[in-house]
């Protein structure tokens, strides 16, 4: 194994790891608390 396969394996998991940032933002199950979240800011007064 040299520094490229580690490169590569480096590059593979980060990106699995955006596509699964993308995936949990955009799920319906999360919609709901992310909508209250974005709420807190006009509900204070």
């Amino acid at each position: 194994m040299d520094v490229n396969d580690l490169r590569i394996a480096t590059t593979l998991l980060s990106f699995a790891i955006f596509i699964g940032i993308l995936v949990w933002a955009f799920s319906r199950r999360n919609q709901t608390d992310f909508d209250a979240a974005a709420k807190l800011p006009f509900d204070q007064d």
